[in-house]
């Protein structure tokens, strides 16, 4: 079997600082999850990395379902496996870059762990200041492999 091309690299179980810088610099990721009859959903999220975790809290933006019967926790009860991605599109395709993350999802409704996941959250993102967060539940991703590809290059266009 042939190995992968020098610009795609799969590592398991941790981030190289390339991808980590990368994926730190964007604002938002998208999240799929799948049902258990394999059915994918995808969610752009917002996001706070801390180790090999990556946290997602509910928020109290609208959304069509209470918080507690959303899809993609609703897929996370059936199924935990998630993927998570990263990217970067630009008219100069030499710019293209992205970075994907598979794991699995644990939901925190309480605790040490959620509360500083809230903390992190709330520091990354100053929208989430005036809302009632602390009593939301958190998704906590916990890191497995990452894949990436391309120009992981972090620039003020990415920050």
């Amino acid at each position: 079997m042939p190995a992968d091309p020098p610009e795609c690299r799969i590592r398991s179980p941790i981030m190289t600082d390339r991808e980590r810088r990368f994926v730190t610099a964007q604002r938002i990721g998208r999240l799929a999850t799948a049902d258990r009859d394999a059915v994918p959903h995808i969610v752009p999220v917002c996001f706070a990395l801390s180790g090999n975790a990556l946290y997602i809290t509910i928020d109290e933006k609208p959304k069509r379902q209470p918080a507690g019967r959303l899809k993609r926790l609703r897929n996370m009860a059936e199924n935990p496996v998630v993927a998570l991605i990263f990217d970067r599109y630009d008219e100069d395709w030499t710019r293209l870059g992205w970075v994907m993350l598979h794991g699995r999802a644990e939901i925190l409704a309480n605790g040490t762990e959620h509360d500083a996941a809230q903390a992190l959250l709330r520091s990354r993102y100053p929208q989430l200041a005036p809302m009632h967060i602390a009593d939301q539940v958190v998704i906590a991703t916990r890191i497995t492999r990452s894949i990436s590809w391309g120009d992981l290059s972090v620039t003020s266009t990415t920050a």
